[in-house]
């Protein structure tokens, strides 16, 4: 990855719709040059996805929480496990199996605080494999979004 990918990722993860004339004016390509760039950044699984960032009241789930999960026992089979779970539910937003005090951080969206406690009962309550679960509910989302911070002073070999 040199100079000229980072622009590109720096640009695209701003504003994925931006299009090849805008990109190349951006990081002075052409705008050929720019998708072909592009096409090898996400066959190199620089990029993950495309996709667009929904604002949750404007569809009805204005509830977010945090959600730190400690697990009764941390075997593999459960943490594996727990984890497909994770995956399985779209309620969850995103789930990080982390260090710390606890195993489990998810972000879960909801339509109400009802909404949120019958999510808690279906997917916590009565389960041996969870030791505890503390919520904290979102009061404002000072800053949501994956912009990574990506240098664009040197040339950054691909880790990839």
């Amino acid at each position: 990855m040199d100079r000229i990918d980072a622009k590109l990722l720096l640009a695209v993860q701003k504003n994925n719709r931006l299009t090849s004339e805008e990109l190349s004016d951006a990081v002075g390509l052409s705008p050929t040059a720019c998708q072909r760039r592009l096409a090898r950044l996400r066959d190199a699984g620089f990029i993950e996805a495309d996709v667009a960032i929904i604002n949750p009241e404007a569809v009805g789930r204005p509830i977010l929480v945090l959600v730190m999960v400690t697990l009764a026992v941390a075997s593999v089979e459960t943490v594996d496990r727990f984890k497909a779970e994770i995956r399985s539910r779209p309620e969850i937003l995103s789930g990080y199996y982390v260090t710390g005090a606890f195993d489990f951080l998810l972000t879960v969206s909801a339509v109400s605080m009802a909404g949120y406690e019958e999510f808690t009962r279906e997917f916590f309550y009565g389960r041996e494999d969870i030791d505890a679960y503390t919520s904290l509910v979102v009061m404002d989302r000072v800053k949501t979004g994956n912009n990574l911070p990506i240098s664009t002073t040197n040339d950054t070999p691909a880790r990839r």
